[in-house]
């Protein structure tokens, strides 16, 4: 679900993931109309690079 968010609102994918600044400043390069494809990959990784994270600390809390 939060790698639909990252594509289509990329700057909601932030503050979904607790990064309120980096939403910040991906919502000021989403509202360029060059900066969406950027803002939507940057969106993408972060969520999946969240998503690793949390995989890591549930095996390191067994």
């Amino acid at each position: 679900m939060r790698l639909l968010i990252a594509i289509i609102l990329p700057w909601f994918a932030f503050f979904t993931i607790g990064r309120p600044f980096a939403g910040i400043v991906c919502l000021i390069l989403q509202v360029t109309l060059i900066g969406w494809l950027p803002a939507a990959i940057w969106a993408a990784y972060a969520v999946s690079q969240y998503h690793t994270d949390q995989k890591i600390r549930r095996a390191l809390r067994s």
